[in-house]
């Protein structure tokens, strides 16, 4: 029996749409998997779905979390455990949407069970990286945590800093919390999993066209908002693709065709990691056309009512 339905794809790939059209002819919920589409603060610039899309099928865990909070995988984990079991009592399929690889991988294989970091830790850890670089912020580790600074290469800065980040939040390595692992929320043989293909220039066409979109639709007043709450610009929130480049937009440093022209080309990369990272992580999930990826789920569900 199918437990669940997992959209992945590059930014601007129709996942959003696709999950929308499948929800509705499964009568499903669409379960959130992108880590910026959780924060309230941006609903345009994540192309987060509208008002309108939200009241045609249930949705869960889309903005629901301040800019001002580091939303952390294993929060997310959390809450989705949560809404499955909310699904298994209503009978409801969940279909989650996204492209946060890390995401989709903590759901189908599991993670560890590192308790939520205070802000605070993480904050100081990640000025340190910053100001004093990955060198010697992992010599630091060494001194607190050999063991797991003897599995993390001194270049790499932000597995130093989050090993560090758990050692002094919790007192223990970073590699006791994973031999304790949280198992997966869904079992990997359980679920179709499709990531949206999209020919390469098709996909960086979209990319433009929709961050031009955005603009029309109030992504600069959004990132407006954004900068007055003077939020520290190490946050996940603040980081979201434009909204840098929109900032100091607004700040006066760059000319608006400039800014977009930015954030489009740093869209454009993200899109290209994240297919490396699935095609190198999550090998199981079949690439296929939005086309034929709605065409392959629905097939399961046919295929699956003509045999009961």
């Amino acid at each position: 029996m199918i437990q669940a339905v997992l959209i992945a794809g590059p930014t601007a790939s129709g996942k959003s749409a696709l999950a929308l059209a499948l929800a509705e002819e499964l009568r499903a919920m669409i379960v959130n998997a992108d880590s910026m589409q959780v924060y309230r603060d941006l609903r345009v610039i994540t192309a987060r779905p509208t008002a309108a899309e939200e009241a045609r099928v249930p949705h869960r865990l889309f903005g629901h979390a301040d800019a001002g909070a580091s939303y952390s995988t294993g929060q997310w984990v959390r809450e989705a455990k949560a809404v499955l079991e909310d699904l298994r009592a209503s009978g409801r399929m969940p279909i989650f949407v996204g492209g946060t690889g890390l995401y989709f991988k903590a759901l189908t294989r599991g993670l560890a069970a590192v308790p939520p970091i205070p802000d605070r830790i993480r904050t100081g850890i990640r000025a340190e990286l910053e100001a004093q670089g990955a060198a010697a912020l992992h010599a630091r580790l060494s001194s607190r945590d050999p063991v797991a600074a003897a599995r993390i290469r001194p270049g790499d800065g932000m597995r130093a800093a989050r090993a560090l980040e758990v050692y002094e939040a919790t007192g223990r390595s970073i590699v006791d919390w994973h031999r304790e692992g949280l198992p997966p929320l869904v079992e990997s043989g359980r679920a179709v999993k499709v990531f949206l293909d999209i020919d390469r220039g098709e996909l960086y066409r979209r990319i433009d066209a929709r961050f031009d979109a955005m603009l029309k639709a109030g992504a600069l007043e959004e990132a407006r908002a954004l900068a007055a709450r003077g939020l520290d610009p190490r946050m996940p929130a603040m980081k979201a693709h434009g909204i840098p480049w929109l900032i100091k937009h607004l700040q006066g440093n760059l000319p608006l065709e400039e800014a977009a022209a930015r954030a489009k080309q740093d869209t454009r990369h993200y899109a290209k990691r994240q297919m490396t990272w699935f095609r190198h992580q999550l090998p199981e999930f079949e690439w296929l056309a939005p086309e034929a990826a709605a065409e392959r789920v629905l097939g399961h569900f046919a295929a699956r009512k003509k045999s009961s």
